[in-house]
């Protein structure tokens, strides 16, 4: 199934494109320079792109308000808009793929679903728009007034949903993680810079209706700043997880811990917890407690041999917890009361803990056993059947299960060490 979504929305987006752009060929460009002015927009959109987070969810926002601009641009300037959906299509494919040359040979990651999510969003767009404005029927019915620019709101709220589905099922398809949480984020992702593009995509058009090609830098000038901050925010993002990661390797620093094992933990944590429905903040506090769930060894005097708390007693254990969250409290980490709570939690009996807690005690127990028996498939396997074993006070079945079907999908054996 995974397979066949990505097939599917490649497939569709690869013939919607080159209908366009062999429609767009045979017949001619209409109105050259409105299509000009648009392409060079979505292009600059797309390479002030460069650079991005890799987790940003519109790595170019002003490319995306640039395309959908000009799917619901009905006027320039008094003059009716002649270039319909198969030209939109068309210049929105050729701006993206110009845009995204330099990325690609940056090697700074893939941009064919980029551009098949940009082609099929703007298709919706199109379709739903053009042919009415183009009969003339929109202007009839609707005029220029209020009740244009709420259609307008009403076709970009419908591109944006399609939008957000299609990105969660090619990523459900990457990932195997459960569709419901990844589309959830996506929604959620709606509400920042996605709303900026919308409400940027319906006042560019309404805005060259009246002034003509001149609004287009005008208009897009706050998106661009808002494309600004929200990349240094998404950058203050990645130091700051980057500051936690290197809190965490204190403990393998100083010889408390296997190498590798907190971010181990962690990269084995974050993929539980989606498998289980964890999205948004909550996955933001399970990955920083998985990584600094071990800091309380720190105070032991006598080093754990290679750090594997959950070969000690339950009470050395609750000890060695109580000590990670006191100090978690003190580092001034963003959410470190929810952070700590995980972290002095995850010895407790599972009913008496919190979901984080309950995964990031899992995931801590099977990497330290299946790293004492050399980390090869049997003994993933064997570290499984016995967490298996004290699912009835210790772990949590669901867990548990949840542990076995993201090893399952990408190999029984743990991570490499570092």
């Amino acid at each position: 199934m995974p397979t066949l979504i990505t097939t599917g929305a490649y497939g569709t987006g690869g013939v919607i494109a080159l209908t366009g752009v062999g429609w767009t060929a045979w017949h001619g460009l209409a109105q050259p320079g409105v299509a000009l002015a648009f392409g060079a927009l979505i292009a600059a959109g797309e390479l002030a792109r460069s650079g991005a987070p890799p987790d940003e969810r519109e790595p170019a926002p002003l490319g995306a308000a640039g395309a959908l601009a000009y799917a619901l641009l009905a006027q320039c300037a008094g003059r009716p808009a002649a270039h319909g959906v198969l030209q939109t299509v068309a210049v929105v494919v050729a701006a993206a793929l110009l845009g995204a040359v330099p990325h690609v040979a940056r090697g700074e990651g893939p941009a064919l679903e980029h551009v098949v999510r940009r082609t099929l969003a703007v298709a919706v767009a199109a379709v739903c728009f053009q042919p009415l404005a183009g009969s003339g029927e929109l202007e009839r019915r609707l005029g220029h007034g209020a009740w244009h620019t709420l259609f307008l709101l009403a076709v970009l709220a419908l591109t944006a949903l399609c939008d957000a589905l299609l990105a969660a099922a090619l990523l459900h398809a990457r990932t195997r993680y459960p569709y419901t949480p990844l589309l959830r984020d996506e929604l959620r992702a709606l509400a920042g810079v996605g709303a900026a593009v919308c409400a940027t995509g319906a006042a560019l058009p309404l805005a060259v209706a009246a002034a003509g090609l001149w609004a287009l830098p005008l208009f897009c000038v706050p998106l661009l700043l808002t494309q600004l901050s929200c990349r240094r925010h998404a950058r203050v993002r990645a130091a700051y997880r980057q500051t936690i990661a290197s809190l965490a390797r204190s403990t393998e620093v100083a010889g408390y811990t296997r190498p590798g094992h907190a971010r181990r933990v962690a990269r084995l944590s974050c993929a539980v917890g989606r498998e289980l429905g964890l999205s948004g903040a909550d996955l933001a506090v399970l990955e920083h407690a998985a990584l600094m769930h071990d800091i309380g060894q720190l105070s032991l005097v006598d080093p754990v041999p290679e750090g594997a708390t959950a070969l000690l007693p339950a009470a050395e254990q609750r000890r060695i917890a109580l000590l990670g969250g006191a100090v978690v409290r003190q580092t001034g980490v963003h959410s470190a009361v929810s952070v700590a709570a995980v972290v002095e939690r995850q010895a407790d009996p599972y009913r008496e803990q919190p979901p984080g807690a309950r995964i990031v005690r899992v995931v801590n127990a099977y990497d330290d056993l299946a790293g004492g028996s050399g980390g090869t498939a049997g003994g993933a396997l064997a570290a499984l059947e016995e967490l298996r074993l004290a699912t009835a006070h210790d772990y949590q079945p669901e867990v548990v299960e949840a542990l076995a079907r993201v090893l399952a999908r990408g190999g029984l054996a743990p991570a490499p060490p570092g």
